[in-house]
């Protein structure tokens, strides 16, 4: 079944009101279609998928095993429409039977659509996560030199020469200082390390997000990130007298016409923040904010237009952190545990 060409151009016309950040709008996925009707006699309409996750798939580390994904399309209707979307969402539910414990139904919506959220809120799902973005700031040009029509002065005498006197010794490498932070590149030699601080940060997120501490969590992640850092992955450690602290495991994503990432971000390269970890022991002092401010400057040296990331609202360390990074809502990540919670 196809969905109306019309409700996809509206609902377009309508996000590029609500936050000229967001892409065009794609067509819908394949699925299956669930429609409602409205009190004025137009229909709203929504394609729902469903997605069991392999047990030692990395995807069960952020999501629950099945997952019902809805993609509304409300076309030009706002609160009205989204509430009678879930409606009818529900009652699909009711007919698929008792969802299983590790189950979710989850919805992205536009983070500034205040007028949907008071429908999303009242059918029981819970904003547990953004896609939030920040734009590299402008690099300033030359600066022109400055004309003016003041006469040199007669007379004056020459600039010393202040080059180096000769036989004078090489300036030799100054040792690190005990206890200062040093940020450099991880290698593939430094598993280990983005290991422990990337399950540090997934235990906590455990607590405040959508993440889920699996018993597989420990190598899926070690496969995963050994095979990141094999291939070059951009991920910066932050060391204090040799002894890794925090970490920025990072990556680089072209959002183009066609893929995913085009239905959620501008045209151009990205770089994504995947995991940003600082040890318990090390909080407070200012580390996160030096590593990024040096993977910013980074990732923008390799030609991305601005970055991206996760975060979860609840947290109460990133929902502070990032905004003061620059970072900012784009999508919002609705999600209700089990399925069987929508109401």
């Amino acid at each position: 079944m196809t969905v109306s060409r019309g409700l996809v151009e509206a609902q377009g016309t309508r996000f590029a009101c609500l936050d000229p950040l967001l892409p065009a709008m794609a067509p819908p996925p394949d699925g299956d279609v669930i429609t409602a009707a409205l009190p004025d006699g137009s229909r709203v309409a929504g394609v729902l998928q469903r997605q069991v996750h392999d047990r030692m798939s990395a995807a069960r580390l952020w999501s629950a095993t099945e997952v019902w994904e809805l993609t509304p399309l409300l076309g030009a209707a706002g609160a009205a429409g989204m509430d009678a979307l879930l409606r009818a969402w529900r009652g699909r539910m009711d007919r698929v039977g008792p969802a299983e414990r590790d189950s979710a139904c989850v919805l992205t919506w536009p983070s500034r659509d205040a007028e949907a959220t008071r429908a999303l809120l009242d059918h029981g799902l819970v904003p547990l996560s953004v896609i939030a973005v920040r734009r590299h700031p402008p690099v300033p040009g030359p600066r022109r030199p400055q004309v003016t029509d003041t006469p040199p002065i007669p007379n004056t005498p020459p600039v010393p020469n202040t080059s180096p006197v000769p036989n004078t010794p090489p300036v030799r490498n100054t040792p690190p200082v005990p206890g200062a932070l040093v940020i450099r590149r991880a290698t593939p030699a430094d598993v280990d390390s983005v290991l422990n601080l990337a399950l540090a940060e997934l235990r906590y997120s455990a607590m405040v997000g959508s993440t889920v501490d699996r018993p597989e969590a420990a190598g899926l992640k070690r496969r995963t990130l050994a095979e990141r850092l094999a291939a070059g992955g951009p991920a910066w450690l932050a060391e204090r007298d040799g002894i890794a602290v925090a970490l920025a495991e990072c990556a680089l994503v072209t959002s183009e016409p066609g893929n995913w990432t085009s239905t959620r971000l501008p045209t151009g390269r990205w770089g994504y923040v995947n995991c940003v970890s600082v040890l318990p022991g090390a909080r407070g002092g200012g580390i996160g904010q030096r590593l990024m401010a040096h993977a910013h400057r980074e990732l923008h040296r390799l030609g991305t237009v601005g970055t991206y990331l996760y975060y979860n609202p609840p947290n109460p360390l990133s929902s502070v952190f990032w905004p003061r990074q620059g970072y900012r809502p784009l999508w919002t990540v609705w999600e209700v545990r089990p399925a069987g919670a929508l109401r």
